[in-house]
């Protein structure tokens, strides 16, 4: 009897890879087939080996480069805004927000996993190219937006700390510098470089701990905060800024892409697995580590501001200040402490985003380019518009603030352009084969994403009819712009519907075959 096959995957994607632009050369993946299989019995199974601390340990790094989006300096600044106006009341948000970003990192990386490809690439393969090219150019409008806030983050911190001798522009310049400082460091090797992010994280952590020191927030409001969901009308603005940013769309593709570092064997289905799993426990642990981050920042403004005249003017920029005039500080001014803090998210946030921009632009493009000079094109596409913001709202936190609802914005519009391909491809059988996620993780990832792109589109409405005067001009440019992307999504959404398996989903059961079976 021939031996059976059910535990051997052939390569998910056929045709020239060799010729393709690849998220990672052979030689700079870390080497993890072998180690610890010694038995063999996966092999044979399909089961995924025993569960190994030098495995995890191999497999930990990807998670952490992903978490950065969820501590860049937008979110930052939304989550000190949270505290000021609604106080700890909106932690809940936070926290399942969190998790939602999580359900969809965990989508994005078993495709990159599953596959060997990551969501750019696959986006290439799958739609025409009118569409390749439209979700590229979305993709990476969307990277530009969020490169900004965070290289003005950085700019902001850097002139914090300096007393203000420093002023904007010159630290977008400063800031620039580091898409030669992350090429210095990846020729060092994967693992160099996400060590280098892993003490970026400590040191938010630690000087964001230490700020929550300094404040001593209530422990039983922020215990009823986190636990007890509560909304008011006073506070869904800051509600829907909260859900909104969980969904950086470059850090799909980064997340995607960032998994295939580790070298495994796709034609055993049990090794596959295990790759998923470790994905799966390393990126909730660092999911987790970017929440308490976040509640840190949150609940420091809480427990300083919220109920106060100040609570509504509060922003980046004035923020160390007013946390000095509130909170003093011992050894370290606590001025410094969050100048420190919002460094080095700042830096490690422009650093992944130059990270996504060559993986965005090669996975769609299938361009091959010397990482210098890719690297150096998707740095000049943000510091060149940061540099026009810092000379022009240098002196005016007002229009920093506006500046930023405007980017705000652009990011929001371009979610769908990310997560649609995302879901429709991490649920197509041919693709995944049998990683393709189940009916009911597709009913709940569909859910969440409709959620999402909900309340971004709440947040468009609303800036458009608050912020934004139409003129009969600009109001019919709007609406054919509004028609085109609202038929590209459904577009995008049509192309991507199963419907043999839609139908099967919801045709009813037959659960009792005739009465003499009850």
């Amino acid at each position: 009897m021939p031996p059976q096959q059910p535990d051997v995957q052939q390569p998910l994607l056929h045709g020239a890879a060799g010729s393709d632009e690849a998220a990672y050369d052979p030689a700079q993946k870390i080497h993890v087939v072998g180690i610890g299989d010694e038995a063999g019995g996966e092999s044979d199974s399909g089961a995924p080996p025993p569960f190994s601390w030098r495995k995890l340990w191999l497999f930990s790094g990807p998670g952490l480069l992903m978490s950065i989006a969820f501590l860049d300096p937008g979110n930052l600044e939304g989550d000190l805004q949270a505290g000021a106006v609604a106080g700890y009341s909106l932690l809940w948000l936070l926290m399942w927000a969190t998790a939602m970003g999580l359900l969809v990192q965990l989508l994005a990386a078993r495709l990159g996993v599953a596959t060997g490809r990551h969501l750019a690439e696959l986006c290439r393969e799958e739609y025409p190219t009118w569409a390749r090219l439209a979700l590229w150019f979305m993709a990476e409008v969307a990277l530009v937006g969020a490169d900004i806030q965070e290289v003005i983050g950085s700019a902001i911190a850097l002139n914090i700390l300096s007393n203000g001798v420093l002023p904007l522009w010159s630290g977008v310049i400063i800031t620039a510098a580091d898409c030669f400082i992350f090429l210095f460091l990846e020729n060092y090797g994967v693992r160099k470089l996400e060590a280098v992010f892993a003490v970026l994280i400590a040191v938010m952590a630690l000087s964001f701990a230490w700020m929550f020191g300094e404040a001593k927030p209530s422990g039983v409001e922020l215990l009823l905060g986190v636990l007890i969901p509560k909304l008011s009308s006073k506070t869904i603005t800051q509600a829907v800024a909260v859900l909104g940013c969980i969904i950086m769309p470059h850090n799909l593709f980064l997340h995607s892409a960032l998994v295939q570092s580790r070298e495994i064997d796709r034609t055993k289905k049990g090794l596959v697995q295990e790759a998923i799993n470790y994905n799966t426990i390393e990126s909730s642990a660092a999911l987790a580590v970017s929440f308490i981050i976040n509640l840190f920042v949150t609940a420091v403004f809480a427990e300083g501001f919220y109920g106060t005249a100040l609570a509504d003017s509060i922003g980046l920029v004035n923020a160390g200040n007013y946390l000095q005039e509130k909170f003093g500080g011992g050894v370290i001014p606590i001025v410094y402490i969050w100048g420190i803090g919002l460094l080095a998210a700042g830096q490690s946030s422009t650093i992944t985003g130059t990270y996504a921009g060559q993986f965005i632009m090669g996975g769609f493009l299938n361009i091959r380019l010397r990482k210098w000079v890719r690297a150096l094109i998707t740095r000049s596409c943000a510091i060149v518009p940061a540099m026009i913001v810092a000379l022009a709202f240098d002196t005016s936190e007002d229009s920093l603030d506006v500046m930023n609802e405007y980017l705000n914005v652009l990011q929001s519009v371009q979610i769908p352009f990310a997560l649609i391909p995302l879901l429709c491809l991490v649920s197509k059988e041919e693709l995944m084969g049998s990683f393709r996620i189940g009916p009911f993780l597709q009913v709940i990832a569909w859910l969440v994403a409709a959620l999402v792109m909900a309340i971004n589109g709440y947040l468009l409405v609303d800036f458009f009819s608050s912020d934004v005067e139409l003129g009969a001009i600009f109001g019919t440019v709007v609406c054919v712009v509004a028609v085109a992307y609202i038929s590209f999504i459904i577009y995008l959404v049509l192309r991507g519907i199963d419907l043999p398996a839609l139908r099967d989903l919801l045709r009813p059961k037959t659960v009792v075959a005739n009465m003499e079976d009850l």
